[in-house]
């Protein structure tokens, strides 16, 4: 696997390495091993699917708060989506700053998020699936998020948001004090 560490602390864009032969290919997804190696300590509490049938679908920006806090390991396994992470970790260098990338089936990256950042994203094309592996367990009491708008974080997305959901759109803004 090759993980490339972005502007965020933390957060890195994985690749696995494809491994070609007559069948087709083989790769590593996910090793303890590895994530352990460059001081990602995760642990697999759940796994998720979001099926968006439509292209610029947005879904964020979500974290759980403490105790509960969160790391993801985010896959578009079908179509491809424009993916965001959000510094939320006050002791940070980059507090309140985002990163970017674009999960597509074809390439298989993955987006690693660790505890402490929020995540959404927005779908480039129809017919887009996402894979969540969850370090943590789901707890609606310590779900938060703010919308993919708030000008606290000025994150650039490459179109309009179509669909969002009420929940999603009407955040209030992110307090930073």
């Amino acid at each position: 696997m090759i993980f490339d560490e972005t502007q965020i602390p933390g957060v890195f864009e994985i690749r696995p390495e494809l491994v070609h032969d007559s069948r087709g290919f083989f790769a590593r997804s996910w090793c303890e091993k590895e994530f352990a190696a460059r001081g990602l300590n995760f642990r697999l509490a759940q796994c998720n699917i979001s099926g968006n049938p439509r292209r610029n679908t947005l879904r964020g920006m979500h974290y759980q708060a403490p105790p509960f806090a969160e790391s993801k390991l985010i896959r578009c396994t079908r179509g491809s989506v424009y993916d965001v992470a959000v510094d939320l970790r006050r002791d940070s260098p980059t507090y309140l700053r985002w990163t970017s990338s674009v999960l597509n089936a074809q390439g298989h990256n993955m987006l690693y998020i660790p505890e402490g950042c929020a995540h959404g994203f927005l779908t480039l094309e129809d017919d887009c699936e996402v894979f969540y592996q969850m370090s943590e367990f789901y707890h609606p009491e310590a779900a938060r998020g703010f919308r993919w708008n708030d000008p606290a974080f000025g994150i650039r997305w490459p179109r309009q948001a179509e669909i969002i959901s009420d929940r999603d759109a009407c955040y209030p803004d992110f307090v930073t004090s």
